[in-house]
This record gives structure tokens, sequence and C-alpha cells, in this order.
């Protein structure tokens, strides 16, 4: 099997647990937060910066490259690695996700969904099949079954049909799937139903695919709810295979999945936040553009160890943001994605220790102060 999740440790007082993702590209500890690199990069980042600060493997988006450079181009280089030239794992999620979010510019059906190019206008057509030779050719790790998302809100039939759908669709994605060198992940929906979510694990799980992400959440619904949810869903996935929690990468939301025993997530958010002058600190988010710091010499986080913290102030950062100079995003978003691969990494430490209950109280309390 090319991907295969070990158990280290599991916290006696909660569901979070530590272990490791072993890939054809590295083995690598979990509980693990995979930074975006929607079209084979990471906004602003080189990999050698990447992996200077601890990333041990990154998603890229199925969608977007089928669009752009096309993945037979991307199969000429070589495969995803050889093109970005990284060398650690890779994530492709299906680009369902993205489908759904083109909301009137696509049209659903048993075969596939059809939908026009935000980049031209073009007609294109994406089905299990597509999106599984799409994902084979960029030569990721680990890809995604095609499914589709159920938005929030969604009715109880819309949300049955869909989810009976996705579990038709992870089935054709099998078939069509042949490469020995990666794993192909199922994933489950529901939308906001837990008997949907337990026909759709049990489905998934008798396929028996080598990981399971649970996806559908973090799509607009109270977070009190995605909780619900996860509670739900994490038990019904097998213990000896990785859980991953789709598009989360907020530290209260990154906690709290942990807590409930999942394994990875991924996010645009600390590059997407950066770009506007948001940083995350110990003690909460700050925007840097304001102008209470246009004079404060302090770095943007005392406790932080990375390259921005370690050279720069806050003044500094600030005035480059002012004057547009791309530095600026560039400090911003090397200290989002350190601050938040930090993050994980102190969480898998209070795992093995036995101490991640303590780590969230403490964590909760300070955060419930912001």
């Amino acid at each position: 099997m090319a991907v295969t999740y070990e158990l280290v440790k599991r916290c006696s007082k909660t569901g979070a647990r530590a272990g490791r993702l072993h890939t054809p590209h590295g083995t690598f500890d979990t509980p693990i937060f995979m930074p975006v690199g929607t079209q084979a990069s990471v906004k602003a980042m080189s990999p050698e910066e990447l992996i200077g600060m601890g990333a041990d493997i990154i998603l890229s988006n199925t969608y977007h490259l089928f669009l752009r450079p096309g993945h037979e181009l991307v199969a000429e280089a070589g495969g995803l690695h050889s093109f970005m030239n990284w060398k650690r794992g890779i994530l492709t999620d299906s680009g369902g996700f993205q489908v759904f979010s083109l909301g009137p510019l696509r049209k659903i059906t048993e075969e596939g969904v059809t939908f026009r190019s935000h980049i031209d206008g073009s007609k294109q057509f994406l089905s299990p099949e597509k999106a599984t030779e799409v994902q084979m050719a960029l030569g990721a790790d680990i890809i995604m079954a095609f499914d589709e998302c159920v938005p929030y809100p969604a009715d109880y039939d819309y949300a049955k049909a869909s989810t009976d759908r996705t579990t038709r669709w992870a089935e054709r994605c099998l078939a069509a799937h042949n490469r020995k060198d990666q794993a192909l992940f199922g994933i489950v929906q529901g939308g906001m139903y837990k008997d949907l979510r337990t026909r759709s694990a049990q489905e998934l799980v008798s396929l028996g695919f080598p990981g399971y992400a649970i996806g559908g959440l973090s799509v607009g619904e109270p977070k009190p709810l995605m909780y619900e949810m996860l509670e739900h869903t994490v038990p019904q996935l097998p213990e000896g295979k990785a859980r991953y929690l789709m598009g989360v990468g907020t530290p209260d939301c990154l906690v709290e999945g942990v807590m409930h025993g999942v394994d990875m997530f991924d996010c645009v958010f600390p590059t997407r936040v950066a770009r506007n002058g948001t940083v995350m600190t110990n003690k909460g988010r700050l925007v840097i553009k304001n102008a209470e710091y246009a004079r404060d010499l302090n770095p943007i986080d005392e406790e932080c160890g990375c390259y921005a913290c370690q050279n720069f102030s806050r003044a500094y950062i600030r005035h480059l943001f002012k004057a547009e100079e791309i530095f600026g995003l560039r400090l911003a978003t090397i200290h989002n994605l350190y601050f938040l691969l930090s993050f994980m990494k102190k969480m898998r430490q209070a795992i093995l220790e036995d101490n991640f209950l303590a780590f969230r109280d403490e964590f909760w309390a300070g955060w419930e102060r912001r």
C-alpha cells in the first residue's frame, strides 16, 4: 500500500491522537497541517522556505491544474514533485469543492459535472474517471475521490441524493485508479444530517480506501454544528487509517479537530489573510496595517521563531504594506505558516505527553479573551 497510517499515541482523556503518515516521499508526524499550493505553488513561498519551517506535505488543486497548465504538461515534466521541485509529500484534492463553488456556472449529472472555466469561459467536464485520470497524471502521493460537496444549508432530500451520488462516484474512482505508487482517499459527505454521515462513512469504509476525508464541513455552518458533525463522524472511521478534515485551518478549528481524532488538515487561511495584512499571534490575530503599529518596534510575536519575527518589527512590516512592497506580504505569509506549523507540533507534543486536554483548556482560555 502506497500510503499507510501508524498510530503512535492516543490521548487518554480525548480522541486526540499522534501518528505517522508513511508516503512514497517521506514519513510525516501527525497531526499535520498542509499548506495549500493551489496552482503548484504556495503563494509567495519557495520550497526551501517551506521545508525550513517544517512543512512536510502540501496540497495542490486538481481543478486549477486541469485548466492551467494542464495535467498532460505536468506529467511530461515528471509529475508535480518534479514540476514544482518539491521533494516531500503532495496531496491533490479532486476538484469537487471548486466545482461546487462555481454555483450557476456548473451542472451536475450522474455522469459528472459540466462547468464553465473561470479563466476563459470555455466549457469543461469532470467526471470521477476524468478527475482520477488528472490526479494520476499529476502524480501526488495522495489523491482524492471526486465528490459532490453538499452546500449549507441543504434540505434532507438534496443532501441524501448528493451523498448517495458521492458513494457511487467513489466506486467509479476506485475502478479508474491504477497507480500503485499513490493512495486514493474517500470523502465522507452527508451535509448536517447525522444519519447521512453514518451512511456515507459506512459505505465508504466498506470500499476499503487507505484513508478517509471528512468533507462538506466549514462551508458556512456555525462552528458548534461543525464540531457536532465531527464528534459523530470520526468514530465511524477506521482507527488504523488516516483521517483528514478538509478546508480547516484556523487555530480554534484545528484544536477541536485534533481533539476529535483528526490527523490531517489544510486551508488557504494563513496565506490568504497574510496577503491582506492579518497575522496570527499567541495573543490573537492582529492587522499589521493598522495605525497603532506605525511605531511599534516589537516583532509580530515575541514568542515566535520565524524569519519575520527574528529580523523585523511590526512597524517595518506595516510600512511595507503601506508602501505596497511585495516583501511585506511575504513576511506576513512566512509568519502565518510558521505559526500554524509550530502550533501543530505543540499539539502533537501535548498528545505524546498525554496532556492534550490541558493544552486545549489553556488555548481556549486565551482564545476567549481575544
